[in-house]
């Protein structure tokens, strides 16, 4: 927080559950989540635009190599640890905002490792609010006998294609046809009905999009889904997303009153029904803000990819810690620098996947999970 320096700013910091570790004072929902956190503030990246920070924190590889497209974190996870017989995708994405399109897609890993996109964007104002798909649900007029003959001539087609046509796309054609039609006859279990919540429990993890996204993620982790990505890009005034080149202050503390509940709540609520432990929760952005305070209006914060900060809790992490340090004025690390390929080797070893591990790529090359020279934070998952 800096509160002796003029970089501090306006925010004030607070104690944590864990004594030595403060936050900002808008995050005191988290505050009491701490000794399940581990704070990174030593992250020092590359990428100060904002495409390229997006796809670097997104697939764990720097931008530049146009001959390989690498899948992101979510398809990654998808294809180490999914599974294939799944009724709901391996990976969903909630509400998602990118300055770089399609980062978040699988790459050379191929369409059956993509995510199911829930925008929330709907003619249904029900839908809407319950961030739910529409087409799940048959048309008007089509019974469950002739949706279960339509389907049947469906896979007989399928089938027969794939018998005569071996090719990979063909093969992801047909995984992702039978996703389809496992989500269609199960009703995704139900997964994207937040009525079926209590008013008290949604209120409590915001009447947003965010809010209720985090509350979505938790109903898909219980229904075996082992990737959900969920962005905040919107506080509850309309303001878009963490670029804040001006009026900073103002637009962050909004930010985190959107954030603070969602994510604190969804830390209760795992904990309670007994999730937590096997849940990995992963906060970044694609690069942090200067230290220095702008002279635009309300005085803002630009890209700052060298010394910024990340969040792990819940699984396998050991909580209550802090990585790194960042000095008396934030503009360097000066303890313990984590790059992003130690950051993505602590994420893979903490969900029990090999860093060291490699996937074909189309051309037949064999490209690291995590990129080479990515070791573990051995204080958090040693």
């Amino acid at each position: 927080m800096k509160p002796d320096h003029k970089n501090g700013g306006t925010f004030k910091p607070i104690d944590t559950a864990v004594p030595g570790i403060q936050i900002s004072e808008h995050l005191p929902g988290l505050a009491k989540q701490m000794k399940d956190m581990a704070i990174i503030r030593g992250m020092t990246t590359t990428e100060g635009d904002h495409g390229r920070g997006t796809q670097l924190m997104l697939t764990g590889y720097r931008p530049g190599n146009a001959a390989v497209r690498y899948p992101s974190l979510g398809s990654l996870v998808s294809k180490e640890i999914g599974r294939r017989d799944n009724e709901l995708p391996n990976y969903v994405s909630l509400s998602t905002f990118q300055f770089a399109p399609n980062v978040n897609g699988p790459g050379f890993l191929g369409p059956q490792y993509a995510p199911l996109v829930v925008s929330g964007d709907s003619d249904n104002p029900q839908a809407r609010a319950n961030l739910s798909i529409d087409n799940l649900r048959p048309p008007l007029g089509v019974d469950d006998q002739s949706l279960k003959n339509r389907v049947g001539v469906l896979d007989f087609l399928q089938k027969r294609f794939v018998s005569q046509a071996t090719s990979e796309s063909a093969k992801a054609h047909q995984a992702n046809y039978e996703r389809a039609v496992r989500m269609v006859e199960s009703q995704a279990k139900h997964a994207f009905r937040l009525d079926e919540e209590t008013n008290e429990l949604r209120d409590k993890y915001g009447r947003n999009r965010f809010g209720q996204g985090c509350l979505l993620a938790r109903r898909l982790v219980e229904r075996g889904v082992p990737f959900v990505e969920v962005a905040l890009t919107q506080g509850n005034n309309g303001a878009v997303t963490w670029d804040t080149h001006a009026e900073n202050f103002a637009r962050v503390r909004e930010l985190s009153e959107v954030l603070d509940p969602g994510w604190a709540t969804l830390m209760e609520d795992l904990r309670e029904r007994g999730l937590l432990d096997s849940t990995l929760i992963v906060w970044m952005g694609e690069f942090g803000r200067t230290p220095e305070i702008n002279a635009n209006t309300g005085g803002g914060r630009d890209h700052f990819p060298a010394a910024w900060s990340t969040v792990l809790a819940g699984g396998l992490i050991k909580g209550g810690q802090v990585i790194g340090d960042t000095g008396q004025d934030g503009m360097q690390v000066v303890d313990r620098p984590v790059t992003t390929k130690d950051f993505y080797a602590t994420i893979c070893s903490a969900m029990g996947i090999n860093p060291e591990g490699e996937n074909i790529s189309t051309e037949g090359r064999p490209i690291r999970v995590v990129d080479e020279g990515g070791k573990p934070i051995e204080e958090l998952v040693g």
